[in-house]
C-alpha cells in the first residue's frame, strides 16, 4: 500500500461513528453517489455487525440437564470429541451446561452438535 493510503487509513480509523456518518454524507452530496458501502467498511461500528451475521467461529454448549437414560451415550460422544477422560466427561455431562468448545469452525462445531444430539444432548452453538 503507499505511504498517503497508510496514512488515510490511519486517519479514518481515529474517527468516530458520528464523524463517519457525516463523512459519508459529504462524500455521497460531493460524488453524486449513495456509499451504502462505505459505512460498510467503517471499523468503528458496522464492521462487527456485518461479522457478526456471518460467523466463522462457534462456541459449542452442552445444555443440561442431561437425561438419565441418554447420560451413558452423552458422555462417550464428549469423551470421544473431547478427548477428555471418564471423569472429566462425565463430570461436564453432570455438571452442564458446560462450554465444550470456545472457538471452533462452523464445520467442526455442526459436527459436534450433530453427535451430541445423537447422543441424546441438547446442544447449543453461538456465533463468534
Amino acid at each position: 500500500m503507499s505511504h498517503n493510503l497508510d496514512d488515510l487509513a490511519e486517519k479514518l480509523s481515529l474517527l468516530s461513528v458520528l464523524d463517519m456518518a457525516k463523512l459519508k454524507e459529504m462524500l455521497e452530496q460531493k460524488w453524486g453517489v449513495k456509499a451504502a458501502v462505505a459505512v460498510a467498511a467503517a471499523p468503528s461500528g458496522a464492521a462487527p455487525a456485518a461479522a457478526a451475521s456471518e460467523s466463522t467461529e462457534f462456541k459449542v454448549t452442552l445444555e443440561g440437564p442431561v437425561p438419565d437414560d441418554k447420560k451413558i451415550s452423552v458422555i462417550k460422544a464428549v469423551r470421544e470429541l473431547t478427548g477428555l477422560g471418564l471423569k472429566e466427561a462425565k463430570d461436564i455431562v453432570e455438571g452442564a451446561p458446560k462450554e465444550l468448545k470456545a472457538a471452533a469452525p462452523k464445520a467442526e462445531a455442526e459436527t459436534m452438535r450433530d453427535k451430541l444430539q445423537a447422543a441424546g444432548a441438547k446442544v447449543t452453538l453461538k456465533g463468534l
